[in-house]
């Protein structure tokens, strides 16, 4: 049975003082303006009492953060019993203690850097484990949801919005956002979503997995890690990010702006059923410039 969830349950706060800084400066015509930046602070996790990683965060939600990177490394299991996290917001640091005893020091030797901004990793084993997942077959997207979904998504209110340099996650079902979480890397937003999942028991096969950020390798093995059938962005894509969609049976969906997308993987589990002419579309110059300046970060 499907967890009934309110739409937006979790939503970018804009206007916590925390996530932005309000900096002085000028603008083209040499004009004193004020303009808000992204706060940008280093988190430091340990799994039981090993320490595993430093990351760069703007510092929201600790807990799912630390989880669902745990998670989408294997050195958590599904079936793991977590039995505390704790953070300290002085000392940038959490802790999460599992029932099973962990030790992953050589692990932590063999990682691959990933493409992914705020050097973003995947260990060795990772790979192991994306070869045995099977997604939904069951999975459908409507392209009335799809269209529903990206109006809703761009119109929320976001530190995107406010003040650029971040990147945006969406955790939705059907043509409904549920889980919006923002971070200045595109792992950590997504870690923030699998950590909430696992928390809180979420089921993925009913869900479509939405990022601002580019299709890249690193973003299908996430939500592949994650069991979640259908990927889209607003972005574009890599040809691996690509390989790898279609190796695990992914619904990959990029371009997704106005009436246009391009799906690259899993197109049989698409329903046309969207009257495209009521669909507002950009203008083309605009489309190009929009989704260039995607690709870029």
């Amino acid at each position: 049975m499907p967890v009934a969830m309110e739409e937006f349950a979790i939503v970018p706060d804009p206007d916590d003082p925390r996530l932005t800084r309000t900096l002085e400066g000028i603008d083209h015509e040499g004009r004193t303006v004020e303009t808000a930046v992204v706060m940008e602070r280093p988190l430091t996790l340990f799994l039981n009492g090993q320490e595993i990683v430093t990351m760069m965060t703007i510092g929201d939600h600790p807990d799912y953060l630390a989880v669902g990177y745990l998670l989408n490394q294997n050195m958590l299991r599904p079936d793991d019993e977590i039995t505390g996290i704790d953070h300290d917001e002085e000392l940038e640091v959490v802790v999460v203690r599992t029932r099973r005893e962990t030790n992953y020091e050589e692990k932590l030797k063999k990682k691959v850097r990933t493409s992914g901004c705020a050097q973003g990793t995947v260990f060795g084993d990772v790979m192991e484990a994306f070869s045995t997942v099977r997604l939904s077959d069951r999975a459908v997207l409507h392209t009335s949801w799809l269209y529903q979904l990206t109006r809703k998504i761009n119109t929320a209110p976001s530190l995107y919005l406010k003040s650029g340099a971040i990147h945006g996650c969406v955790l939705c079902r059907e043509d409904k956002p549920l889980i919006y979480m923002e971070d200045v890397g595109r792992h950590n937003a997504v870690d923030k979503i699998a950590g909430f999942m696992m928390l809180n028991g979420i089921p993925a096969e009913d869900k479509i997995f939405y990022t601002t950020g580019r299709l890249t390798s690193e973003m299908v093995i996430k939500t592949v890690q994650m069991r979640v059938p259908i990927l889209i962005s607003r972005s574009g894509f890599t040809a691996w990010g690509v390989d790898l969609a279609r190796q695990a049976g992914l619904t990959l969906i990029g371009r997704a702006k106005g009436k246009r997308f391009v799906a690259l993987s899993g197109a049989e589990r698409i329903v046309f059923d969207a009257d495209v002419s009521a669909v507002p579309e950009e203008e083309g110059r605009r489309h190009r410039k929009s989704a260039l300046a995607d690709d870029a970060v």
